[in-house]
């Protein structure tokens, strides 16, 4: 059995995320660029590679030494304000940076993937709540086009090259734990 790639595991969500599958008993390498994520937050015993998504070389060689069996994909730029302040990196970074890492995916033969995207999916939503999956998608900030790009970049994806993805729309993310509730400033 192989491991489980986790990108963005140096952040938030991902080194809460890589902990977790490291208590679960699961085998963890985590890329992060560290741009906006921390190295002391990566657990101890995850295999870490400090690298970008977007530098395709970077990508598969990680996959070329790791014997990699999904991925969980948290490496994006999550601020709706800088989006809009500076739309390129949003594209380059969650929409160039993502193609790299599925056909990189699809090169090595990994069909599965969780996408840690976004409500801003939906756009404006204040009309309407609560609302569920089938709720129409229309962002209004490239942050939001971003994320809906990559998400129908997997749907084609699944239909070319059979590869699954499961997507993960939250509305927001905060919370602590006893046990890592200092990792910030470490």
């Amino acid at each position: 059995m192989g491991s489980i790639l986790v990108l963005g595991g140096a952040g938030y969500i991902g080194s809460h995320t890589v902990y977790e599958l490291i208590e679960a008993g699961k085998d963890v390498v985590v890329v992060d660029n560290l741009e906006t994520g921390f190295r002391a937050a990566v657990h101890p015993e995850a295999k870490f590679y400090e690298g970008d998504i977007r530098n395709r070389v970077f990508i598969d060689s990680v996959f070329d030494k790791e014997n990699i069996d999904g991925v969980i994909h948290f490496a994006a730029f999550a601020l709706v304000e800088e989006s809009v302040q500076n739309p390129s990196k949003y594209y380059r970074n969650n929409i160039y940076g993502t193609l790299n890492l599925l056909d990189t995916m699809i090169k090595h033969n990994v069909k599965r993937i969780v996408f840690s995207s976004t409500c801003a999916t939906y756009g404006d939503i204040f009309e309407q709540t609560p609302i569920d999956e089938k709720h129409p998608q229309n962002p209004i900030n490239p942050y939001g086009y971003s994320k809906l790009a990559v998400e129908r970049i997997m749907d084609d994806y699944d239909k070319a090259y059979k590869l699954k993805s499961i997507r993960l729309r939250y509305f927001n993310v905060a919370g602590a734990d006893e046990i890592r509730k200092d990792w910030r400033m470490a």
